[in-house]
Order: C-alpha cells, then sequence, then structure tokens
C-alpha cells in the first residue's frame, strides 16, 4: 500500500446513485477517499455515510449549503493539510472520470511531486459536441495567460494536485470557487511555478437513463468563464516579464534576448 501522503477527492452535490458507484470505483484503487458533500439534498450522500462507517480509508466531509466545486475542494485540501496530505488528485462524482487510472496519475505525481498532473480528455462519440467545441476558447485563453507553458485541457477536472500552493492561492482570492476552479486552478498554479504534466484520459458523459446526472448550465457557467478569463488576462500584465523569461528559458535562450 502507498504511503498516504496522496489521496483521492471528490466533491459532490445531488450526484445521485453514481456517487458510491464512483466512490467504490476509487477506493478499490487507492487507500484514502474523501467526499465532500457539497450541501447535496438528494440524499446521495446516505449510502456513502453508511460505507464510512466501516471503511478507514473513506471518509466523508459535508459543507451545509451549496458553495460550489471550488469551494469544496478548497474544504476538503485545508482538511487534508491538516493531516499530513500532501497532494489530491480530484475527480468528478458522476462517473466520467476514470478511477482506473487513479493509480497512473498518482504515479506521475511521485515522479514529479513538484508538478500538477492534468488530465487531458479522450472524447467518446458520446461526448456532446457544443461542451467538446467550446472548451477550446477556454483552453486557448488559459494558453495565452500561461504564454503557453503546457496546459493541455484548462477544464477537465481529473488532476493530481500539490495541495500546499493551491490553498494559498484560493486563500489569496474570492473566485475560483464554482465552475472557474479548474481552469483558473490550473492557470494561477502556473503562474506560481508549479510545472503542468499532461497524460490522457478517456471521458464519458452518461445518458440520464444510465444515471448520469449534469449541473453545467451553459449561459451561466460560460458567462462566468468569460469573467474568469477577463480577470486572468488583466493579472497577467504585471506578470509578463516573468513570464517572458521563463519562456525564453524554456526555449534554451538567455533571458536578455529579443
Amino acid at each position: 500500500m502507498p504511503e498516504p501522503k496522496r489521496l483521492v477527492l471528490i466533491p459532490s452535490y445531488n450526484s445521485g446513485g453514481k456517487l458510491i458507484e464512483t466512490v467504490r470505483a476509487a477506493r478499490a484503487e487507492w487507500p484514502a477517499v474523501w467526499v465532500v458533500i457539497d450541501g447535496s439534498t438528494d440524499g446521495s450522500d446516505a449510502a456513502l455515510r453508511e460505507a464510512a462507517a466501516t471503511d478507514p480509508g473513506l471518509r466523508v466531509l459535508a459543507l451545509p449549503r451549496n458553495s460550489g466545486k471550488g469551494a469544496a475542494v478548497l474544504h476538503g485540501m485545508r482538511a487534508a493539510l491538516d493531516e499530513g496530505f500532501t497532494h489530491a488528485l480530484t475527480m468528478d462524482a458522476d462517473g466520467q472520470h476514470p478511477a482506473s487510472m487513479i493509480p497512473e496519475f498518482m504515479a506521475a505525481s511521485a515522479a514529479a511531486p513538484e508538478a500538477m498532473i492534468l488530465g487531458l480528455p479522450r472524447f467518446g462519440e458520446d461526448a456532446p459536441q457544443l461542451r467538446v467545441r467550446g472548451r477550446r476558447i477556454s483552453n486557448w485563453w488559459a494558453d495565452f495567460e500561461t504564454l503557453g507553458m503546457g496546459i493541455g485541457d484548462s477544464l477537465f477536472g481529473f488532476r493530481v494536485y500539490p495541495i500546499a500552493p493551491l490553498v494559498r492561492i484560493m486563500e489569496r482570492t474570492r473566485w475560483m470557487r464554482r465552475f472557474d476552479f479548474d481552469p483558473e486552478a490550473a492557470v494561477r498554479l502556473c503562474w506560481a511555478g508549479i510545472r503542468p504534466v499532461n497524460l490522457p484520459a478517456p471521458v464519458r458523459y452518461l445518458r440520464p437513463e444510465e444515471g448520469g446526472v449534469s449541473h453545467f448550465h451553459y449561459g451561466r457557467d460560460n458567462l462566468l468563464l468569460t469573467g474568469m478569463h477577463i480577470r486572468l488576462v488583466l493579472g497577467m500584465v504585471p506578470r509578463l516579464p516573468w513570464l517572458l523569461r521563463r519562456r525564453w528559458a524554456a526555449a534554451g535562450r538567455p533571458a536578455s534576448s529579443p
């Protein structure tokens, strides 16, 4: 069994029956799995709490009201820091992410503990084309905001984060609490000098009859992303000298090169 310095962290809001399935799949692959119930009202946490009562590797945390994915992740990461964890693999509760790849992503994190391991989604025929094409816009902006530091996909939430730097970043801002969490976390960690490592991973889009649950609202969440990218572009401006030096260094040129 690996040392419990890395855990799987699953935020959940009204995830239905897929929640317990996802958690069982994750526990089959990793000894420490924590779930943050983000103000759920659908009763999906009942089976989870029952399982946690007899499983020391499973822990359930809860927020009193729905606060957003980023807020749930931050809540879990603060608690994980207190117990000595250094890295957290985040994954969705709805069965989209491949639990079978948890060991591979954790191994990549162990090989490069200073880095963040970002899932690079491989879409199947079940993926909504509107979502697939739309994410290209966010990916382009994330690449621009970091001057091409290597964020393969800004929105895919199957990732391993170094906990301490991410908590520090989040505690300095009131943003990154909802759907803007994944892209802003990747960009700001790049700004903090955390290197991205991309690993391909399949993603599933389950139909409602398969138990799929989506809380994505096209208008609201795209408006949130638009505001986020405006904020990040403005934040990039004072960082341009550092970003340019880093890019020149990565290209093997001296920082003083034009």
